[in-house]
């Protein structure tokens, strides 16, 4: 197909390089240099889209992210497709293939387009709230449909083969837009020696410089933005992003920018290349200079295709050396659209009309228009726009001086495109981020950034200067502002002069009238992506939503990926007048990140497929797989879970993992256990505020167990706690809670007890520890040191450093089995070796290794507790039975104390551990099951406890259980009944949860 659209001179695309793309299964041609939606224009592509309510046939109606419409579907192959692409931000390339996200059986004849026309009465603002609520059952049948009808592209079905990073980058100024502002801004603080980061969501820097007729210092602008650029490039400090959209603005100068890499210019990134990146900036300051999106005026039928934004239009002709058209219509509140109407004329093409809602417009480019000889329709409006799939023609009235009635006789005039403009938006999104309200402006007609905490800076059309002699003055003074700040010394920069250019008064007006009433008048859209028209605000307005954020709400206006850039402040506009408020008395709505749309692939970065949850390992990992082991995931942690020999079950290596460390010696990777290293001279008070007992006299060498509860009372981790040095700990939690436990003592420290002198200091990854439990595990340890671990040198709850098979050796003496045990640290580079070596003089005790779930088994055996299994956020010490670990009479309070002496948590009857004996020793009771008292209770049957750890004891020849009753420590002996999905019921003996060695005599020996 030909590009008839295409000028033969003109713009900034490249016509020696011809790109072939295919749209909608349909090849056509383009140049390098055109986004996807200048090549369909020039194309003569009119329709890109349907409407998500009426399925309305819909054209490119902006030139940028402000665009509404040409929402695409990107991807040659499955793999590769991207939804809600817009075609104005996507550069073509060769290769290329894109079609409409909707529309059936095509974009060009859509079935549902007749479902818009004859039901769109009945589906005014709120209607599938309050057409589709009965019967309830059927809602998901018609959420299908609803979502089929109205649904914005696809995700992929195929796993992306593209590669997306996140980095992390500090910066001393960083700026959002690169136009005349921007560069200005850059310039200045790039030549004081700032570093400086600057980010504009185009393909190339100049902002508008790029689609404007303006000269600097009397030559074309985009010379000027050439050699700033150029300069800008030599700086070693100064980071260039083209491409590149900041997304997001958040607390402490903290800002997300997704750089387009690759994907601009292929469909797969090239083999070790990025697709996407996304920036995590900390910057000191922050200059905000985003521009404006140029506002359409709200008419009758304004979306048919060909009805666009004034200052788009200019855009492809000059950028892009496209004219979307042959006759144009140009419907105007000010002076700066007359541009648009000038392009068009010295383009070749013929101005029907410039209609101008002033009644006596006055300036350069109004005077420009008349010495060409253009009609100007005066003290009018374009009314309604005529035509289905393409605008064939317009009718234009006479309106009153306020702009908001017909006063007159109707003209309609043929014409395939009709430019709007309304006046100009500023893009304050960025500024809202980060909570700033934004102020309304009456000079501009538009809302400027509020007063914020950051450190932030803003310049150029976001604060409403729309001139490019102001922009660039502003940038200047904001790189000079930030760099005083910063208290760097400033370099002259010498800006260049601009176009004087004369413009008269712009007219408030955001709503054309038509004869007819709003809500019988052809359809006036303010919200073109979500189909909001003025109707429907009105409507919303009349039944009682008079907040914005609720007319909001209930309209969808601004909602998607809209976030109505183009018609938030029209909406705002037509719910005012209908309040009978001011705009500044309606207010607006408060904008979030992200700007744009952000692919999941960009946010992931990496960590994705195995880096998406990490998996770490111990020292020893490589020996546990070597020898068999089945391993759980603990955390991030790989641990072995049990070593089955042969054609051994579970339960048959669990059984000998149990019996080898109970009759001789067995070993544990205990690794992952947390470890973090507490110092300073408040080290030791500290353990005592976040741990429910006493820890003052703990002497140096000594061990012991602490619990540690949140705020109310309720156990959330345990641990054994080492005494180093005076004012030295090693503190240990359990794997998954390490993480956590940290957190918890850092928030502590920094926010409630910030005067203490204590440092923490995650070691986890320093340390390979090594458990070795059972009557031989003594002399197992003799044959690989020569410290003395008698009893008497070495007693329960000691520890000693060492050398263990040659290595430096942290040895403690605890136990989480009940038998005599020897816990080994040793740096982690030695684990392996030492861990070998115990085997190697392990061999005539048949030292055996066993997993996490012997663990868990033989210390269920001795009634340990497992935090986070036999715990569950709602029990306190009390609960569990252990009293002894918590000291009431401490100098200090410790966290959790008030918590748990509420009335709730000392009432009788709470839920309270005890271990469980099925009356069948042979059945194991399943953990969660539920506790009754009376199995022929009719149901829903009243529930006294659950059963939290449950396993076979082959050491006991039975099973062993423990679990929460209701009062359960009052009622030893007693009987509780365990009901089952299956129908059974399992009856089982209320006891004390330890079931071996009550007095602990195995451990101390």
């Amino acid at each position: 197909m030909t590009q008839k659209n295409r000028l033969q001179n003109g713009g900034r695309i490249d016509r020696s390089k011809a790109l072939t793309f295919t749209y909608n299964g349909k090849q056509y041609k383009g140049y390098e240099g055109d986004t996807l939606a200048s090549a369909l224009l020039a194309n003569s592509v009119d329709i890109v889209g349907r409407s998500f309510k009426y399925s309305r046939p819909r054209g490119i109606v902006a030139a940028g992210a402000e665009e509404p419409n040409a929402i695409m579907q990107i991807g040659a192959t499955e793999a590769t497709q991207i939804p809600n692409v817009r075609a104005t931000q996507q550069s073509l390339y060769g290769g290329l293939v894109a079609g409409t996200t909707n529309g059936w059986p095509s974009v060009e004849t859509d079935l549902m387009e007749y479902v818009g026309k004859i039901g769109g009465k009945m589906m005014p603002p709120g209607f599938y709230y309050k057409t589709f609520m009965f019967p309830q059952s059927l809602w998901g049948t018609y959420e299908s449909y609803i979502r089929k009808a109205a649904g914005l592209g696809r995700a992929p079905k195929e796993t992306d083969p593209d590669i997306y990073d996140k980095v992390n980058q500090h910066c001393d100024v960083m700026i959002a837009g690169a136009g005349p502002a921007g560069l200005a801004a850059a310039l200045a603080a790039a030549r004081a020696g700032a570093r400086v980061i600057i980010a504009d969501e185009q393909n190339e820097f100049g902002g508008s410089l790029l689609s404007s007729t303006e000269t600097l210092d009397g030559k074309p602008a985009a010379e000027w933005v050439a050699d700033v650029v150029k300069e800008l490039s030599t700086f070693d400090d100064v980071m260039m992003l083209p491409n590149s959209q900041v997304n997001g603005y958040h607390d402490h100068n903290f800002l997300t920018i997704q750089q387009h890499c690759t994907d601009q210019f292929a469909d797969r990134a090239p083999n070790g290349q990025v697709a996407q990146r996304l920036h995590r900036v900390r910057a000191k300051w922050v200059i905000l200079a985003t521009g404006a999106h140029e506002r359409p005026l709200v008419y009758g039928n304004n979306d048919v295709p060909g009805c666009m934004v004034a200052n788009a239009v200019s855009t492809y002709i000059n950028r892009y050396g496209v004219v979307p058209g042959n006759d144009l219509v140009l419907m105007t509140s000010n002076d700066n659209a007359y541009r648009t109407a000038l392009d068009w004329y010295d383009a070749g093409r013929n101005v029907v009309a410039i209609v101008d809602s002033r009644k006596n417009p006055q300036g350069t480019f109004v005077e420009a228009a008349r010495a060409r000889g253009i009609n100007i329709m005066v003290s009018s409006g374009v009314i309604e726009a005529h035509g289905t799939k393409r605008v064939t023609g317009v009718s234009i009235a006479p309106l009153n001086e306020a702009g908001d009635a017909v006063v007159g006789a109707i003209v309609k005039m043929k014409a395939d495109t009709v430019a709007t403009s309304g006046g100009w938006s500023p893009v304050i999104h960025l500024s809202c981020h980060t909570g700033a309200r934004p102020v309304w402006n009456d000079e501009i007609l538009g809302f400027t950034p509020g007063a914020t905490v950051q450190k932030q800076l803003t310049a150029g059309a976001i604060n409403g200067t729309f001139t490019t002699s102001k922009a660039l003055s502003e940038g200047l003074k904001a790189g000079l502002d930030a760099l005083s700040h910063l208290g760097l010394a400033t370099s002259k920069v010498d800006l260049p002069e601009a176009d004087v250019i004369e413009e008269g008064v712009s007219m408030a007006l955001f709503h054309i009238p038509h004869t007819k009433p709003t809500s019988k008048a052809p359809k006036q859209f303010v919200d073109y992506q979500n189909d909001v028209t003025a109707a429907g605000i009105e409507l919303a307005c009349r039944e009682g939503f008079e907040s914005i954020e609720h007319v909001k709400r209930y309209t969808a206006m601004g909602f998607g990926t809209d976030q109505g850039k183009l018609g938030n402040i029209n909406g705002m506009a037509i719910a005012a007048k209908t309040l009978n408020k001011t705009i500044p008395q309606t207010g607006t709505t408060i904008f979030r990140p992200n700007y744009t749309p952000v692919t999941f692939g960009a946010i992931a970065g990496r960590d994705c497929g195995a880096l998406f949850d990490p998996e770490r390992y111990t020292a020893m990992h490589s020996w546990h797989v070597a020898h068999g082991a089945k391993f759980e995931d603990v955390g991030l942690w790989k641990r072995p879970w049990y070593y089955p020999q042969g054609n051994e079950t579970m339960q048959d290596a669990l059984n000998r993992e149990c019996v080898a460390t109970r009759e001789s010696v067995g070993i544990l990777d205990a690794s992952t256990l947390g470890k973090i290293d507490i110092q300073g001279k408040d080290a030791r008070e500290f353990l005592g505020r976040v741990y429910s007992n006493a820890w003052a006299k703990l002497a140096v060498g000594k061990c012991r167990y602490g619990l540690m509860c949140g705020e109310d009372g309720m156990v959330f981790d345990d641990g054994v706690t080492s005494c180093l040095a005076e004012n030295h700990f090693l503190m240990t939690t359990t794997t998954g809670g390490a993480a956590h436990v940290l957190e918890w003592l850092e928030i502590y420290h920094q926010t409630e007890w910030p005067e203490m002198e204590v440092y923490f200091t995650s070691v986890t990854d320093h340390w390979s520890t090594m458990t070795i439990s059972g009557p031989n595990s003594r002399k197992l340890l003799e044959k690989l040191t020569d410290y003395d671990v008698s009893k008497e040198n070495m007693t329960f709850m000691d520890w000693k450093p060492m050398t263990v098979a040659g290595v430096p050796a942290r040895v403690f003496r605890i136990s989480f089995t009940g038998e005599l045990s020897f816990e080994i640290n040793v740096q982690a580079n030695y684990g392996l070796h030492v861990w070998k070596a115990l085997f190697e003089m392990g061999a005539e005790f048949n030292l055996t290794p066993y997993g996490t779930e012997t663990m868990h088994i033989l210390r269920a055996e001795k009634g340990f507790i497992i935090a986070g299994q036999d715990t569950d956020g709602s029990v306190h010490p009390f609960d569990l039975g252990m009293s002894w670990a918590v000291s009431m009479q401490k100098p200090f309070s410790f966290i959790g104390k008030r918590g748990m002496q509420r009335e709730d948590c000392v009432r009788a009857e709470r839920k309270q551990l005890v271990g469980l004996k099925t009356i069948d020793p042979n059945v194991v009771l399943p953990e969660g099951s539920q506790g009754v008292l009376d199995p022929k209770a009719p149901i829903p049957m009243p529930m006294v406890g659950h059963v939290t750890s449950s396993y076979w004891s082959a050491n006991l020849n039975r099973s062993v259980a423990m679990g929460f009753v209701k009062g359960g420590l009052e009622k030893m002996g007693e009987k509780v009944f365990y009901p089952l999905v299956d129908g059974r019921v399992i009856e089982a003996e209320i006891c004390s949860p330890v079931f071996l060695d009550p007095k602990g005599e195995r451990q101390h020996v």
